[in-house]
Protein backbone atom coordinates (compact mmCIF):
# COMPACT_ATOMS: atom_id res chain seq x y z
CA UNK A 1 0.00 0.00 0.00
CA UNK A 2 1.30 3.66 -1.25
CA UNK A 3 2.10 5.82 1.56
CA UNK A 4 4.16 9.17 2.54
CA UNK A 5 6.50 9.52 5.29
CA UNK A 6 8.77 12.52 6.55
CA UNK A 7 12.23 11.89 6.63
CA UNK A 8 12.85 10.66 9.85
CA UNK A 9 15.29 8.46 11.87
CA UNK A 10 13.23 5.14 12.00
CA UNK A 11 13.74 4.71 8.69
CA UNK A 12 17.07 5.67 8.12
CA UNK A 13 18.98 2.70 6.13
CA UNK A 14 16.39 2.77 3.44
CA UNK A 15 15.87 7.01 3.48
CA UNK A 16 19.99 6.76 3.27
CA UNK A 17 20.31 3.74 0.16
CA UNK A 18 17.82 5.96 -1.45
CA UNK A 19 18.80 9.13 -1.34
CA UNK A 20 22.45 8.12 -1.79
CA UNK A 21 21.33 6.39 -5.03
CA UNK A 22 19.32 9.50 -6.48
CA UNK A 23 20.61 11.55 -9.23
CA UNK A 24 22.50 15.27 -8.08
CA UNK A 25 19.93 16.43 -10.68
CA UNK A 26 16.68 14.68 -12.52
CA UNK A 27 14.44 17.21 -14.22
CA UNK A 28 15.22 20.51 -11.93
CA UNK A 29 14.90 17.94 -8.47
CA UNK A 30 18.80 18.63 -6.91
CA UNK A 31 20.17 16.01 -4.26
CA UNK A 32 23.05 17.44 -2.80
CA UNK A 33 23.30 14.07 -1.26
CA UNK A 34 24.08 12.07 -4.24
CA UNK A 35 27.16 9.28 -3.56
CA UNK A 36 26.81 10.14 0.60
CA UNK A 37 28.20 7.91 2.94
CA UNK A 38 26.61 5.85 5.37
CA UNK A 39 28.33 8.08 8.56
CA UNK A 40 27.70 11.16 6.89
CA UNK A 41 24.39 10.99 6.03
CA UNK A 42 23.05 9.93 9.83
CA UNK A 43 25.43 12.91 11.09
CA UNK A 44 24.79 15.51 8.37
CA UNK A 45 21.87 14.67 5.71
CA UNK A 46 19.07 13.47 8.21
CA UNK A 47 19.31 15.95 10.49
CA UNK A 48 19.09 18.64 8.07
CA UNK A 49 16.27 17.23 6.31
CA UNK A 50 14.50 16.66 10.20
CA UNK A 51 15.73 20.60 10.90
CA UNK A 52 14.49 21.86 7.67
CA UNK A 53 10.73 20.60 7.96
CA UNK A 54 10.92 22.23 11.42
CA UNK A 55 12.00 25.60 10.17
CA UNK A 56 15.53 25.44 11.59
CA UNK A 57 19.29 25.58 10.22
CA UNK A 58 18.11 26.55 6.89
CA UNK A 59 20.75 27.19 4.02
CA UNK A 60 20.64 31.37 3.61
CA UNK A 61 17.12 32.13 1.63
CA UNK A 62 15.74 28.91 1.99
CA UNK A 63 11.89 28.14 3.27
CA UNK A 64 10.89 25.40 5.45
CA UNK A 65 10.89 22.16 3.13
CA UNK A 66 9.46 18.70 4.32
CA UNK A 67 11.59 15.81 2.60
CA UNK A 68 8.72 13.17 2.38
CA UNK A 69 9.25 9.83 1.11
CA UNK A 70 6.75 7.59 -0.63
CA UNK A 71 6.47 4.15 0.29
CA UNK A 72 5.38 0.81 -1.53
CA UNK A 73 4.82 -1.45 1.48
CA UNK A 74 8.30 -2.12 3.06
CA UNK A 75 10.30 -0.09 -0.17
CA UNK A 76 10.77 3.55 -0.82
CA UNK A 77 9.83 4.13 -4.53
CA UNK A 78 9.97 7.81 -4.77
CA UNK A 79 10.51 11.35 -2.75
CA UNK A 80 8.23 14.14 -2.59
CA UNK A 81 9.44 17.66 -1.35
CA UNK A 82 7.12 20.56 0.25
CA UNK A 83 8.50 24.46 0.36
CA UNK A 84 6.09 25.60 3.35
CA UNK A 85 5.54 28.91 1.23
CA UNK A 86 6.94 30.65 -1.11
CA UNK A 87 9.43 33.38 -1.61
CA UNK A 88 10.24 35.80 -4.76
CA UNK A 89 12.53 32.55 -6.20
CA UNK A 90 10.71 29.55 -5.77
CA UNK A 91 7.35 32.34 -6.89
CA UNK A 92 9.19 32.09 -10.58
CA UNK A 93 11.25 29.10 -9.45
CA UNK A 94 10.77 25.69 -8.41
CA UNK A 95 7.91 26.23 -6.29
CA UNK A 96 6.26 24.58 -3.28
CA UNK A 97 6.77 21.04 -4.63
CA UNK A 98 9.19 19.19 -5.99
CA UNK A 99 9.28 15.28 -6.60
CA UNK A 100 11.61 12.09 -7.69
CA UNK A 101 10.00 8.59 -8.11
CA UNK A 102 12.71 5.64 -8.81
CA UNK A 103 13.26 5.16 -12.41
CA UNK A 104 12.38 1.34 -12.01
CA UNK A 105 8.77 2.21 -10.59
CA UNK A 106 8.21 5.01 -12.78
CA UNK A 107 4.90 4.39 -15.69
CA UNK A 108 3.25 2.31 -12.57
CA UNK A 109 1.35 5.53 -11.33
CA UNK A 110 3.32 5.95 -8.32
CA UNK A 111 3.49 9.76 -9.28
CA UNK A 112 -0.13 10.23 -9.77
CA UNK A 113 -0.55 9.04 -6.81
CA UNK A 114 2.34 10.02 -4.98
CA UNK A 115 1.49 13.47 -5.53
CA UNK A 116 -1.60 13.27 -4.69
CA UNK A 117 -0.62 11.84 -1.24
CA UNK A 118 2.10 15.33 -0.87
CA UNK A 119 -1.29 17.27 -2.05
CA UNK A 120 -2.95 16.23 0.78
CA UNK A 121 -0.41 16.40 3.00
CA UNK A 122 0.73 20.11 1.85
CA UNK A 123 -3.05 21.45 2.25
CA UNK A 124 -2.44 22.18 5.57
CA UNK A 125 0.98 23.48 5.47
CA UNK A 126 0.88 25.78 2.41
CA UNK A 127 -0.61 29.14 3.23
CA UNK A 128 -0.89 30.40 -0.61
CA UNK A 129 -4.25 29.22 -2.59
CA UNK A 130 -2.70 27.39 -5.17
CA UNK A 131 0.34 25.45 -5.32
CA UNK A 132 2.97 26.22 -7.47
CA UNK A 133 5.22 23.22 -9.68
CA UNK A 134 7.52 24.09 -12.33
CA UNK A 135 8.02 21.08 -14.62
CA UNK A 136 10.62 20.96 -17.18
CA UNK A 137 9.64 20.84 -21.26
CA UNK A 138 11.06 17.49 -22.01
CA UNK A 139 9.84 15.79 -19.23
CA UNK A 140 6.29 15.04 -20.19
CA UNK A 141 5.11 12.55 -17.97
CA UNK A 142 6.04 15.06 -14.99
CA UNK A 143 3.29 17.32 -16.85
CA UNK A 144 0.65 14.54 -17.13
CA UNK A 145 0.86 13.66 -13.53
CA UNK A 146 0.43 17.06 -12.37
CA UNK A 147 -2.28 17.26 -14.98
CA UNK A 148 -4.22 14.44 -13.97
CA UNK A 149 -4.17 15.95 -9.86
CA UNK A 150 -6.16 18.72 -11.19
CA UNK A 151 -2.75 20.95 -12.18
CA UNK A 152 -3.01 23.58 -14.92
CA UNK A 153 -0.13 25.40 -17.00
CA UNK A 154 -0.27 28.81 -16.28
CA UNK A 155 2.75 30.00 -18.03
CA UNK A 156 5.50 28.72 -19.57
CA UNK A 157 9.38 29.85 -21.21
CA UNK A 158 11.53 28.45 -23.56
CA UNK A 159 12.40 25.35 -21.25
CA UNK A 160 9.93 24.90 -18.66
CA UNK A 161 5.87 24.81 -17.89
CA UNK A 162 5.02 26.47 -14.48
CA UNK A 163 1.92 24.96 -13.31
CA UNK A 164 -0.87 25.44 -10.36
CA UNK A 165 -3.06 23.26 -8.63
CA UNK A 166 -5.81 24.71 -6.55
CA UNK A 167 -6.17 24.30 -2.70
CA UNK A 168 -9.62 23.77 -2.56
Amino acid sequence: MLHLKPANLADLEKEYLFVRDMPVDENGLTNEWHGISRADFAADALPAMIDYAKGENLPQGYVPETFLFLWNDEEIVGQFRVRHHLCDSLREGAGHIGYYVHPARRCKGFGKEGLRLTLDYARHIVPEDEFYLRVNKDNPASVKVILHNGGFIHHEDEEKYYLRIKKG
